[in-house]
């Protein structure tokens, strides 16, 4: 699958896999502040979401295939990746599958362990969203309310709109596949899979996505990693907490 992207800057390359229901113009920001520290930084669609092409697969093995692909399409040998949640289970994958096209890995906020089920509102939500055939983006917001009430997490979820027509709006994502096929989300890494690579987990320190008892079956894929935490910061570590977000990944990707 040829995955849509945009790349700024230039320098050595970064590619940055953003979480469910995300796309990689999440991290416009800290695209432009990685371009100043000599990155060519790479903000990839993953299949079903932003402008990438739909199908009705979709697994973390097809993904991390989309992105291998990706790197050949671009003639990049070799790059460090920042994922993050989703995006983060997908550069573990693609880890430990071609471990040689990898210089530096950074998973934010997600562990290698299966997670249950969670976004059931939030496909609901966005269901009926899909459905309205809405025409303003205040109403568009006013309907997924009933469904979520976080105002941050709604205005996350509604970057996916677009204008379908020029008087109707229509989500990007690819809704049916990933409601289909939505217990892909959570699996973790099959049991024998290990990378040896330098790699960085960055948690949020008010998050619940990685506990403490994780670290072991972290330890058991990842032969040399750490761990770090960002305090007050959630799941969106990287929106909640941007500089030390940008801090610690600089510290980790320009280290020799």
């Amino acid at each position: 699958m040829k995955l849509h992207s945009k790349i700024k800057g230039k320098g050595k390359p970064l590619i940055i896999l953003h979480g469910f229901l995300g796309m990689g113009d999440n991290w416009k920001t800290l695209a432009n502040a990685y371009d100043k520290e000599g990155f060519e930084v790479h903000l990839v669609d993953q299949r079903n979401h932003g402008r990438s092409p739909h199908d009705t697969a979709f697994s973390y093995e097809l993904m991390a295939e989309d992105l291998k692909e990706y790197l050949e399409d671009k003639y990049l040998e070799k790059v460090s990746i920042i994922g993050h949640s989703m995006g983060g289970k997908v550069a573990m994958r693609f880890a430990t599958l071609h471990p040689e096209s990898l210089n530096k890995l950074i998973i934010v906020d997600i562990a290698p362990k299966y997670y249950p089920q969670h976004h059931q509102q939030i496909l609901e939500g966005l269901t009926q969203v899909s459905k309205a055939k809405l025409t303003s983006r205040s109403d568009a917001d006013e309907l997924l309310a009933k469904y979520i009430s976080l105002k941050a997490v709604r205005q996350f979820l509604l970057k996916n709109l677009y204008w379908k027509t020029q008087d109707e709006l229509n989500l990007r994502i690819n809704l049916q596949a990933l409601k289909d096929n939505i217990e892909e989300v959570g699996k973790g890494l099959p049991q024998n899979s290990k990378y040896a690579g330098e790699t960085l987990f960055l948690k949020g320190g008010n998050s619940d996505y990685i506990q403490e008892e994780d670290e072991k079956d972290t330890a058991s894929h990842f032969e040399n990693f750490e761990m770090k935490v960002i305090k007050n910061s959630g799941h969106w570590v990287h929106a909640e907490k941007r500089e030390d977000f940008l801090q610690a990944s600089l510290e980790f990707l320009k280290t020799n």
